[in-house]
């Protein structure tokens, strides 16, 4: 041994240690550090019946909306590049920011009044990743048994992931079509991808996307990337309805032969774990409230079953609030449940009465590039004004412009103009005025426009000439 080297006592004193957690940090990591593949038990029963049902509805609502229209326009398109939002037949445009505001004032109130009343429904009822994941890819896996720890052939896997890029490419156009309309991705499917060959590497990369996270993320998204279950914390509150286990009732937890009388030094729980296996996310719902719990009911389901077996009552794991299970009375009118409402109804009033009270156009004054003002051979001062005209009607329509200040005249071929549907037009229009009204540089000038439908708007703007 050299003078250089430790020996091997002090080298591994030396070396750092990796300090174990006291408690599962994650349901998706062993405590080394490595991925645990999550494959549940389905546990079949009234609740998944009923799941499966509202589940199978909304996943084809969700695959069918981007190719639904109303009144002649699309149910649901979020068209980026366009800078439009069309939601149930109205369209929004960058400059209705109260509206959108208030929509999305609406949609926050209404998320967090449904936590507050039913929990995290939405999580196991409603959204599409895990209605995907249940009802899509998970029994593919089970019909081929080729789940994440399951030892299938290869045969089997090469099927399985080959179902995985067909549900992929399902999801991602989809999810596509939400942001470029259902004709438009209709299009480029029925076309070669060497006549579109960008649209067709966006729809490529969509695929390779979802087919990344129905193969390996999955789960995770709910652990990892949704906001939603760290916010409980705020949006619920003891009265709320959870995903609950009677601990007054289960514990303490013992196994037992089957019979119909109660032991007096065990709970109903026999400690079985078929909650813990059913559960997609992979918690033991025995431990109270957590993060993870997507309140998808298959743990209710499971936990009856047994119940069942064992000649025991079901609900010792039900919808129920924390409260309840402590004994308390339920109350459904609680601060949260008064104001919410309130607050949501004056969100969605005030949305209601703006959209209803929205003009049929939008006009917008806008500064000429170059020089400032000319001076014209009569004398007169010459200002180029740019008028920026947004159509909101479905129908073309005609616009009209003119002075609505004495002393400027505008010139003759701005005068009437007609935009199609939705069309926007910038318009230079000339604004002439004598050289003795202008004060310290400048004048008022107010431009009046109207469409065809006699509504008006009159735009207000400062002229700038000599002092």
């Amino acid at each position: 041994m050299t003078m250089l080297e430790a020996p091997p006592e002090e080298a591994s004193a030396q070396a750092p240690q990796i300090l174990e957690s006291p408690e599962q940090v994650l349901s998706t990591l062993t405590k080394d550090g490595s991925r645990r593949w999550i494959d549940p038990t389905p546990s079949y029963g009234r609740w998944r019946r009923w799941r499966q049902a509202v589940g199978l509805l909304l996943l084809g609502l969700f695959v069918a909306t981007p190719h639904l229209t109303l009144f002649g326009k699309p149910v649901l398109l979020l068209d980026l590049a366009a800078r439009k939002f069309t939601i149930l037949g109205a369209t929004f445009l960058p400059t209705d920011t109260v509206l959108l505001a208030l929509l999305m004032v609406s949609g926050v109130l209404a998320v967090a009044l449904a936590t507050a009343l039913f929990g995290r429904v939405f999580c196991g009822w409603g959204c599409p990743h895990t209605l995907f994941m249940e009802f899509v890819i998970r029994p593919l896996e089970r019909l081929l048994k080729a789940g994440p720890n399951a030892r299938a052939t290869p045969g089997r896997m090469i099927a399985k992931y080959a179902l995985f890029v067909i549900a992929a490419w399902v999801l991602g156009n989809t999810v596509l079509a939400y942001f470029i309309g259902g004709p438009t991705i209709r299009h480029w499917l029925t076309r070669s991808p060497l006549e579109h060959p960008l649209p067709f590497l966006l729809m490529a990369a969509m695929t390779a996307a979802f087919f990344f996270h129905v193969s390996w993320f999955r789960e995770q998204l709910c652990l990892l990337a949704c906001p939603y279950g760290r916010l409980q914390s705020v949006l619920l509150d003891r009265q709320s309805l959870v995903v609950a286990y009677d601990k007054s009732r289960g514990e303490p937890r013992g196994k037992r032969k089957r019979t119909t009388t109660y032991l007096p030094i065990l709970g109903d729980c026999v400690d079985c774990g078929a909650c813990v296996r059913t559960c997609p996310t992979g918690i033991d719902i025995r431990d109270g409230l957590q993060m993870e719990c997507v309140n998808c009911t298959q743990c209710i389901d499971a936990c009856d079953a047994i119940m069942t077996r064992l000649d025991k009552p079901a609900g010792l794991i039900r919808y129920a609030s924390c409260a309840e299970i402590d004994g308390e009375p339920k109350k459904l009118f609680r601060p949260r449940t008064i104001v919410y409402p309130a607050l949501l109804t004056v969100a969605l009033s005030a949305f209601l009465a703006t959209l209803l009270l929205r003009p049929g156009f939008d006009a917008t004054a806008l500064r000429n590039v170059g020089a400032p003002f000319t001076l014209a051979e009569d004398g007169c001062v010459r200002n180029i004004v740019r008028v920026k005209l947004v159509n909101r009607l479905d129908e073309a329509t005609d616009f009209r412009i003119a002075p609505a200040s004495g002393g400027v005249a505008v010139n003759p071929e701005a005068e009437s103009l007609r935009a199609g549907p939705g069309e926007t037009l910038v318009v230079p229009v000339e604004a002439l005025a004598a050289q003795k009204t202008f004060l310290a540089g400048g004048r008022e000038l107010r431009i009046e426009i109207a469409n065809g439908r006699g509504e008006r708007r009159t735009l207000t703007w400062r002229m700038i000439g000599p002092r």
